[in-house]
């Protein structure tokens, strides 16, 4: 499975996006400092996720929610009460 997911980081509540094949294990690299552009922004929780069987239809949603910024307002419209949180 391949996986799209939202982050919020506890420091300054921003969202982080991103997409892997192990949520697990990415969820713990961020918050252990492993990626360049989230390291200063830890810790995170996860909020959202989305699983994909082929790993192009993920990276295709984590574009679109990256660039487009309607795609993340939609989803942002779905979440609200657990990005109230």
């Amino acid at each position: 499975m391949f996986y799209v997911y939202v982050l919020r980081s506890k420091i300054d509540r921003e969202h982080y996006i991103g997409s892997t094949n192990d949520l697990r294990k990415r969820l713990a690299e961020h918050n252990h400092g492993k990626v360049f552009s989230t390291k200063l922004s830890k810790p995170f929780e996860l909020i959202y996720y989305e699983a994909y069987r082929v790993e192009k239809d993920a990276r295709s949603r984590e574009h679109n929610l990256k660039l487009r910024s309607r795609a993340f307002a939609q989803l942002r419209a779905r979440l609200r009460a657990s990005l109230e949180t």
